[in-house]
């Protein structure tokens, strides 16, 4: 695919700031406090309501408290008056407390000599036996609730706040400490066999036929292990995926323990590295102890050149705390006994920086590499993702697959979604065959960018790019054909040139290779033939020329002044791998494979000027073109479209698609 990139006038060169946004930028390192020091689980919060709950305990202790001294209080001699005075109709007695109903209604409280009765107090005072006759005189119990509450309970709850709030922060602390003891454990996640919603079978994998060949001997190990072991056969004690991102190598790993029905213990290689020295090594530890507990059972480490790539040197950086972790897995997986059936596998896309005594016999001694899905895998995947989503009768997943070379496993369930999203969006019940088209277009570049509206000259300007990168790779006999042309801004890109091998590709010769740059040369060409200037629109494609003449010179062999040499980076581990003569040839072959590119788009822009106009101007017209009208301009221009025929056999390494770089 070509790219023709619009360019931002607003941006100004300058140093970004971290996190990428306007406003971005470092957070100021600290705990919760620091990001909010009221919220829930903070010091500070946890002060706050403390004084909140003991107010509110004390505003309701002084309103009960209140309820018993509504009731005016008078001496003694002031009670033997009212009662000779006969005001009063009755006394209750409560231990050393009393309480007098008035003749009039009213309610007073006194307090009389716990050491002499109350009739003998009120005849002290003057009061006759006649008029003390008159009076109800009742001698209330002192075991009553209420008088020991009232006696009591200002202390009680005085006691019970003390007691809660040393309860309380008591628990705060003893949570910090259960942290701290568990911070050497292991934080795998561990998928029981009986869980039906997270189990995955070999079922519900496409593709990677030979990698699931490979992983089945492990399923039949873990159901079976007698078979091998009478035999003398030791299965592996780890097996290490490896491939590109997105192909499903953790997919593969919770298959295997699917289809074996044992427990299946995953963690990243990250959770394992902490601050401090130790930690990851008794978290492994503790995994490979909770593993055997269970056996059989399956350990599996994703992303493991986290902590396992090469010690000393200085690759990778010197850490000893994943160093730490590294050798504790290496011992622990040569402490498994022959009968141990506990299974170690691992992920990794960089296969290449991973220390070798991890990957010796005995250890991660299987190595199954996954690779991006051919056109039938991509169809099976399409398939299973398409399930559980309703599908219109137009759909045909076989023309999306033949669309969608170099996509992984991941890309293809994304693209399947986007499309289930664009038929929401438009309030229909079924995808069709369009909507799974432009998400394809969606997942390699981007979404429409429909407010980035083109002036006349910038438009015109695109049409062109456009229409030189699609005449030349159409011309030229080993560049792939054209799917499809538009000057309709996606993601980063003003402009886009789709093109596609008719079968998918694990080879690539230095003839595809000189073809595919010269195309990726048109919208260049045309620029600057058509316009006697160049914009910042090829900027992309320059990028990605010069990467791949680099790699032609440096990583294939294909350069005749330099031979069949291939040649690393410049500087490995502070030593020089070769000369500043060896350099200056490699710079100098990069650039004349560029130029003699250059001359052959050239040529080919300016024998075929009026199919280079024509194919401009539909696309000014129309903005897309898809490839049934791009072969009839070719055809009226008097050119032969590409046919599946066309396809040249050529022998060399297998190389990444260059086509899906935007």
């Amino acid at each position: 695919m070509f790219a023709f990139a619009a360019s931002d006038k607003s941006k100004k060169p300058g140093p970004r700031r971290p996190g990428g946004g306007s406003g971005g930028g470092k957070k100021p390192a600290g705990g919760s406090f620091f990001k909010n020091p009221f919220g829930r689980g903070s010091f500070v919060g946890n002060l706050v309501l403390t004084i909140l709950i003991f107010l509110f305990l004390m505003s309701g202790y002084s309103l009960f408290a209140g309820l018993f001294t509504q009731v005016p209080t008078i001496p003694l001699s002031e009670v033997a008056a009212d009662v000779a005075a006969g005001k009063v109709s009755a006394i209750t007695v409560s231990g050393d407390s009393l309480d007098l109903a008035y003749a009039d209604g009213a309610h007073k409280a006194s307090a009389k000599d716990p050491a002499a009765a109350l009739p003998e107090q009120l005849t002290t005072y003057g009061v006759t036996p006649d008029e003390l006759q008159k009076v109800a005189i009742t001698v209330e119990g002192q075991s009553g609730f209420a008088y020991w509450f009232g006696l009591l309970g200002p202390s009680l709850l005085t006691l019970v706040f003390i007691i809660a709030l040393v309860w309380f922060f008591t628990r705060q602390i003893r949570g910090a400490g259960m942290q701290a003891f568990s911070f050497g454990q292991s934080r795998a996640r561990l998928v029981e066999p009986t869980d039906t919603t997270q189990r995955v079978t070999f079922a519900e994998v496409a593709g990677a036929r030979e990698a699931k060949e490979e992983l089945m001997e492990i399923v039949d190990f873990l159901k079976n292990p007698k078979k091998f072991l009478d035999i003398g056969a030791r299965i592996p004690k780890g097996i290490i995926l490896m491939g590109a991102p997105g192909t499903g190598k953790t997919l593969l790993a919770r298959a295997v323990a699917g289809e074996a029905g044992v427990p299946f213990f995953s963690i990243s290689g990250s959770e394992f590295v902490e601050m401090f020295v130790g930690v990851g090594a008794s978290r492994v530890r503790d995994l490979f102890d909770m593993a055997k507990k269970a056996a059989p059972a399956i350990i599996f480490v994703d992303e493991i050149d986290a902590v396992g790539r090469v010690r000393g040197g200085g690759v990778g950086g010197g850490n000893d705390e994943r160093e730490q972790t590294l050798n504790q897995i290496l011992v622990e997986m040569d402490g498994f006994e022959p009968t141990e059936k506990v299974i170690v596998m691992a992920a990794t896309n960089r296969p290449d920086v991973l220390d070798p005594a991890l990957l010796r016999p005995g250890r991660f001694d299987r190595r199954v590499v996954i690779d991006l899905p051919d056109r039938r895998d991509r169809e099976e995947i399409l398939s299973i993702h398409a399930r559980k989503k309703p599908l219109g009768p137009d759909v045909k997943l076989s023309v999306i697959a033949e669309r969608t070379p170099g996509f992984s496993g991941a890309e293809l369930y994304s693209l399947m979604n986007e499309g289930a999203i664009l038929a929401a969006r438009e309030n229909r019940k079924e995808i069709t065959q369009y909507d799974l088209i432009r998400s394809i277009e969606k997942v390699m570049l981007g979404p429409e960018r429909k407010s980035h509206l083109l002036t006349k000259k910038e438009k015109e300007l695109t049409a062109y790019h456009e229409a030189g990168h699609a005449l030349v790779s159409s011309v030229l006999p080993y560049a792939d054909p054209v799917h499809k042309i538009s000057i309709i801004s996606r993601g980063r890109a003003a402009g886009y040139t789709l093109k596609l091998p008719f079968e998918d590709k694990k080879m690539q010769s230095r003839k595809q290779f000189l073809d595919d740059i010269a195309a990726t040369l048109g919208g260049y060409v045309a620029e600057e033939m058509l316009f006697d200037d160049l914009s910042t629109g090829p900027s992309n494609d320059l990028a990605v020329i010069t990467g791949l003449a680099r790699d032609m010179v440096m990583r294939y062999g294909m350069s005749e002044a330099l031979g069949p040499i291939s040649f690393g980076e410049r500087e490995l581990l502070g030593k020089e791998t070769y000369s500043e003569e060896v350099a200056a040839k490699i710079d100098a072959e990069v650039a004349k494979i560029i130029a003699e590119a250059k001359a052959r788009a050239e040529r080919v822009l300016a024998d075929h000027r009026a199919a280079l106009d024509t194919i401009a101007k539909a696309l000014i017209e129309h903005e897309t073109i898809e490839r049934e009208e791009f072969e009839k301009l070719l055809v009226a221009s008097g050119i032969t479209p590409k046919t599946n025929e066309d396809e040249l056999v050529s022998v060399t390494p297998d190389i990444p698609p260059i086509e899906r770089n935007p």
